[in-house]
């Protein structure tokens, strides 16, 4: 499979994994109004997840192509794996209040327990903007690989 078949797979496997989670966990709504509420309120975040871990395995792909020896598999996808599970999960918490992700109440209900209810307040009152931040960091991790990529052309060119 060639780096951009295996990118837009990775993307795609984002995508349906979030939207899963988003019918999963909804059982009040029908799974196409649950989705529906989802691209209404996070298409942004939806799309970003997709874009930006195809656009990693992309360049990760790319690299093992040309012979690169980039150090970045295990950092950036671990990276990229923990920002868009806390993009998701924040994500969650704008869909509540439509009915949807109904079990995300429930986690919601536990959070002052585990991070004390200061904190439970300030992620929940911002937990979009967390998740445009996650998003961030996503694409952070993205485009330090196509540095570190663009480097290491370089200098197998010069050697």
């Amino acid at each position: 499979m060639n780096p951009i078949q295996k990118s837009t797979l990775a993307g795609i496997i984002t995508v349906v994994v979030y939207l899963s989670v988003v019918v999963l966990t909804t059982p009040a709504l029908e799974p196409l109004a649950a989705i529906s509420a989802a691209f209404q309120l996070n298409t942004i975040v939806i799309i970003g997840m997709g874009i930006g871990i195809g656009l990693q395995v992309f360049l990760t792909e790319k690299s093992k192509l040309l012979g690169c020896k980039l150090d970045v598999k295990k950092k950036a996808f671990g990276g990229n794996t923990g920002s868009t599970a806390a993009t998701s999960f924040f994500s969650f918490f704008s869909l509540v209040p439509l009915g949807c992700c109904g079990w995300w109440l429930y986690v919601l209900s536990l959070l002052p327990g585990i991070v004390g209810t200061g904190v439970s307040a300030v992620l929940i009152e911002y937990s979009q903007i967390l998740a445009y931040l996650g998003l961030v960091i996503i694409f952070g991790f993205a485009g330090l690989t196509a540095i570190k990529l663009r480097k290491e052309m370089k200098l197998s060119k010069i050697v």
